[in-house]
């Protein structure tokens, strides 16, 4: 290995790729041809057969008793909020560390999104700085299971119920993960789960939303299906403005197949996740992803490192990014930013109700998130710990390499963190 950094003129320590992702093979191939030769593609009837037998499916390995699958993971927070039946205008609280999705979806769903810092350790949503931020408009809380970390379900379950709030689970990055045994998704009144192509369980877009209230997930059934009310899914009362948000039978047939691989990645992922932990111990600047005892199933959608520049030599966590990708490591740092610094989460009053109903965003801090952000993360892609356990050698020489020659990083101006 050479010593010199490839950022300053060496050889990188890593030429070739990482482990593909997706994975995919035969029964894949076989559940496409099965779509096929039925020539029943679409969502409709819904929902449709493969669509119906991945509902069941889902439903028992997240542990729900239902489970409604539509087009993604964004849209789906917005079916939550109208299926429970959150009134226009409320408040909703949630993180302000995440993906534009969590909070845009809250605004379709005529809400208002309540930004709070996140806690230190997991980077996910403080139940002390949501329990400051409700107001007599407070209807719901919607945690996010971030990266490789679960939201405080103990605190905030208990909060919601002694407030009659609705908690709604955003598990965009939890599929399989487990608090105290319990599924990511089954332990709010709703659960919240994107297929999206990087996701630990993928058709290339879609979603699925978790229920075990009955009358929640007809409203669900019927809005996803333009809001009919087909026989079995018409025991509410209301008549609801519905989207087209069904599955494709494509999408349905691919996830069963993902879904059945899904439990030998998680563990294929944790094995090689130890063993990195395990090299990096001695690289100063590094500490490893906290644990927490009560997260009996840990996924990782995201890897994330908690970084120090003192163990390198001052430099600031962007310039040891680049220090790292130009090793060949795929890592970020920007993964996201807090959500009102994020360009995505526009001040529009044209499409942004939130900012019509005078929220002013702009001015809000979240000091946590913005160090996280700015200073501290490095977010580690999944596939990183699905290949050889050479792989996992080769991510922890880079990390050693990289602090090892940290005085020859180049410097960039500080940004805006």
């Amino acid at each position: 290995m050479s010593a010199t950094l490839a950022i300053a003129g060496g050889k990188p320590l890593r030429a070739k790729g990482w482990h593909p992702w997706p994975e995919y093979g035969e029964a894949e191939r076989t559940a496409l041809r099965r779509v096929l030769d039925t020539r029943n593609w679409g969502g409709f009837p819904s929902p449709n057969a493969e669509a119906g037998e991945l509902s069941a499916e889902f439903a028992r390995y997240v542990g729900s008793r239902f489970a409604v699958p539509c087009t993604n993971g964004t849209l789906s927070l917005t079916l939550a909020l109208q299926a429970a039946r959150v009134t226009p205008g409320a408040e909703v609280i949630t993180t302000a560390y995440t993906f534009v999705g969590t909070a845009s979806a809250i605004v379709a769903a005529g809400c208002i999104p309540v930004l709070v810092d996140v806690r230190p350790d997991t980077y996910c949503i403080d139940p002390d700085a949501v329990a400051a931020a409700r107001t007599e408009r407070t209807e719901a809380v919607m945690p996010v299971h971030l990266g490789c970390a679960m939201a405080d379900m103990d605190a905030l379950t208990e909060f919601c119920a002694r407030r009659g709030l609705l908690l709604v689970e955003d598990c965009a990055h939890a599929h399989g993960a487990q608090w105290r045994e319990r599924g990511a998704g089954s332990i709010g009144a709703l659960g919240s789960f994107s297929m999206q192509s990087t996701k630990l369980l993928t058709a290339g877009e879609g979603g699925m939303l978790t229920t075990s209230d009955p009358t929640v997930e007809q409203r669900l059934q019927s809005l996803v299906n333009c809001g009919r009310k087909e026989k079995g899914y018409d025991g509410f009362p209301e008549r609801m403005l519905g989207h087209n948000a069904r599955m494709t039978e494509w999408q349905a047939a691919v996830l069963r197949e993902q879904l059945r691989r899904l439990p030998e990645q998680h563990e294929r992922r944790a094995a090689r996740i130890d063993r990195f932990e395990k090299a990096i111990q001695g690289v100063p600047g590094l500490r490893p992803a906290p644990r927490d005892a009560r997260v009996t199933r840990r996924t990782a959608y995201q890897y994330i490192l908690r970084y120090d520049a003192r163990g390198f030599a001052g430099a600031s966590r962007d310039d040891v990014i680049r220090a790292l990708q130009a090793e060949g490591v795929p890592c970020a740092g920007r993964f996201y930013v807090p959500l009102n610094e994020d360009p995505l989460f526009a001040f529009d009053p044209l499409t942004n109700a939130a900012i019509r109903a005078g929220v002013d965003y702009s001015k809000q801090v979240f000091p946590i998130a913005r160090r996280a952000a700015y200073h501290e993360s490095i977010w580690l892609p999944h596939p990183l710990f699905l290949g050889p356990e050479t792989d996992v050698r080769d991510l922890a020489d880079a990390f050693a390499k990289v602090q090892a020659g940290a005085d020859s990083i180049p410097r960039r101006d500080a940004d805006a963190g």
